[in-house]
């Protein structure tokens, strides 16, 4: 039985979380378990979504998969040494796969596991991601061993069907991909930096300056 475990803290992005989730969480024969440094009550960056956490990190040694959300707290949590920095470094030798969603990214690399590496965060975090001697690039989802990284929050849903093929083959992945009915058509065609009007890159650099300094 694969264990996957998506590890939690205060102040993380729901989506980041949410959108792995919803796409492991239906792989046949998969156990998905959410984790924290300790059992309890995680809530999200707006602390309007409050997650139960029923394992400590302490409790999942040998997970099969671990997932890291983003969320404005992590360049904290990378400088800082938190506790899931640590809990990533030890069971990563041990996991099939190692995984981060958006500036997840940077709990990876604090724990050591990108120096020299290719790897993908939100748009915003790829300095923080060349303090820590990756090579961040704009790919959605990118692949060096076995860890997977995703950009930006969005980018995890692209990353999980990427990794249940990885698991179970890529007719499971399309079922789920079908089920969930996952196929963006969205209005406006500025995802990404190199597209978005200059107006609007400003409005949320501005934006996030001002959540990065009170997170």
């Amino acid at each position: 039985m694969t264990t996957i475990a998506i590890g939690l803290y205060d102040r993380f992005t729901s989506l980041d979380a949410l959108g792995p989730y919803q796409v492991l969480s239906s792989i046949p024969g998969a156990t998905t378990v959410l984790c924290a440094a300790e059992a309890g009550t995680v809530s999200d960056e707006n602390d309007l979504l409050h997650l139960r956490v029923d394992h400590a990190f302490a409790d999942v040694s040998e997970p099969d998969v671990v997932v890291i959300p983003g969320g404005f707290a992590t360049r904290r949590l990378a400088e800082e040494r938190h506790p899931i920095v640590q809990w990533v470094a030890d069971v990563h030798p041990r996991t099939q796969w190692t995984t981060s969603v958006c500036t997840g990214a940077l709990v990876l690399a604090a724990a050591g596991l990108l120096d020299g590496l290719p790897a993908t965060t939100h748009w915003m975090a790829y300095d923080s991601l060349v303090g820590y001697g990756a090579h961040p690039t704009e790919q959605r989802v990118v692949r060096a061993g076995k860890i997977i990284t995703a950009a930006g929050v969005s980018a995890g849903i692209d990353m999980a069907l990427t990794l249940t093929a990885e698991l179970v083959g890529s007719e499971i992945a399309q079922g789920i991909q079908l089920a969930i009915e996952y196929d963006p058509q969205p209005p406006f065609d500025s995802g990404s930096p190199s597209k978005a009007d200059p107006a609007v890159l400003e409005m949320i650099r501005a934006f996030s300056e001002q959540a990065d300094a009170s997170a």
